[in-house]
């Protein structure tokens, strides 16, 4: 089992299936990406982006972490989004989080799991922030879901507040930020109502798209 031969046969089923579809795909594939959109998800095996937004490689240029978190001391994520806007030109950048995440269940129970809780303390801090809207959900899976919902809005904000992101709405570059929802339970995104193109948008759609979330519990 060192090498997982069963892997390489699928890559060369998945390979010859693609070339006998469109035998020039992976040449042009490999002299140039010009995807439009850069898709900050989490790392959720059950979550694969391409395919879940029906995409091919090179259409989707991707960013994933336990949580879909956007922390402004994480360079990792940062350099993502900044190639991403200042190289690659995207034109739309997509925070999507999903429901029952792992992440976000481990923050709302407080439990030990390791390195991940200082990961993981930037979503208690969500929870925190909203603690109100908690207290009037006593369903623990209820409780998720919100979290799951109120933190893709924050994270969407964290992006907005990025110098990047900042810096090409300044130069009129054609930029929005997206905030997504995946249900593990039917495969469908949700759009939080979340969409902003100019920082002048950020506060009061954020405030509307917390209001609603929170208004549907």
């Amino acid at each position: 089992m060192r090498i997982l031969k069963h892997l390489f046969e699928n890559n060369q089923q998945w390979a010859e299936a693609i070339t006998a579809k469109e035998p020039q795909f992976f040449k042009h594939l490999s002299e140039q990406q010009t995807p439009q959109y850069l898709w900050i998800g989490c790392a959720d095996s059950r979550v694969p982006a391409n395919q879940i937004v029906g995409l091919l490689p090179g259409e989707l240029f991707v960013h994933r972490n336990v949580a879909n978190q956007v922390i402004h001391t994480d360079l990792n994520c940062l350099s993502v989004i900044q190639f991403a806007v200042d190289v690659l030109h995207v034109r739309h950048i997509i925070v999507c989080g999903h429901y029952q995440c792992g992440g976000v269940k481990a923050a709302l129970q407080n439990e030990r799991h390791g390195l991940v809780d200082n990961w993981l303390r930037h979503l208690q801090d969500v929870h925190k922030k909203y603690q109100t809207a908690f207290r009037k959900l006593d369903d623990p899976h209820r409780q998720c879901d919100l979290l799951c919902e109120l933190n893709v809005i924050e994270q969407v904000m964290n992006v907005c507040h990025t110098t990047i992101v900042q810096d090409a709405w300044q130069r009129g570059q054609s930029l929005t930020v997206h905030g997504w929802i995946y249900g593990l339970h039917n495969g469908l995104l949700q759009d939080l109502n979340v969409c902003i193109t100019h920082l002048s948008e950020l506060n009061p759609m954020l405030e509307k798209a917390v209001s609603h979330v929170i208004s549907s519990i």
